[in-house]
């Protein structure tokens, strides 16, 4: 029954360390890779069998790498699906470099929706500095403050992403229409992104509902 896996993946879930065993010279702080969840969750896998695979998929006009990590007992599966958006060019870095490199952060996000690994308090992501109030660790001094100015609207393909971003981390199906709902009321009527949103959408519900996989 689908109850025993969910027992296994709580008890793994409590048992978990992690490690954060990267470090960033530039930043100055430590993280963990997917490579690093792996390793540390291995010993715990006992007859549970877990996968983690991606896929290139186009959402907007921009490209994402859409990861999937598989936990299976020969008869149930739990799965969790994490999205990283390749950017269109960075310095030093050729297009499968870019891609793989990709590839590893929405594989790590999988795992960490899968394990319930929260990253949000590592100094680099955009959650911790949101939560803290804080400055990113390269901005010593804070910036003068700006007169105010009237906010252009949200970027749709933005939007969409970040939609993709927190249903793949939604653990119900409330949570999850809390959040499309709002991504919604930002996106333009009639618009790509509202139907990929809306596709993403019941996907999402299907995967909370049993209904897939």
């Amino acid at each position: 029954m689908k109850t025993e896996l969910h027992k296994k993946l709580w008890t793994i879930q409590q048992t978990l360390n992690a490690p954060k065993n990267q470090r960033n010279n530039f930043g100055g702080y430590n993280y963990r890779s997917a490579e690093d969840i792996l390793e540390a969750v291995k010993p715990l896998l006992q007859n549970i069998t877990l996968t983690v695979s991606d896929e290139i998929v186009l959402i907007g006009n921009r490209y994402y790498v859409k990861a999937t990590a598989t936990l299976s007992d020969g008869e149930d599966v739990i799965a969790v699906t994490a999205y990283a958006r390749e950017e269109e060019s960075k310095k030093g870095m050729d297009a499968s470099q870019l891609t793989g490199a990709t590839s590893s952060y929405a594989r790590k996000y999988a795992l960490n929706g899968l394990f319930c690994i929260d990253d949000a308090r590592d100094p680099d992501t955009d959650a911790y500095a949101k939560q803290t109030g804080q400055q990113p660790r390269q901005q010593k001094n804070p910036p003068k403050q700006q007169p105010q100015q009237q906010k252009s609207p949200p970027n749709p393909d933005e939007v969409l992403a970040r939609f993709c971003d927190a249903a793949a981390k939604a653990q119900d199906e409330k949570a999850l229409k809390d959040i499309f709902a709002k991504c919604w009321k930002l996106l333009p009527e009639n618009s790509e992104q509202r139907q990929k949103a809306s596709d993403v959408y019941q996907i999402r519900k299907s995967e909370l509902n049993g209904e897939m996989g």
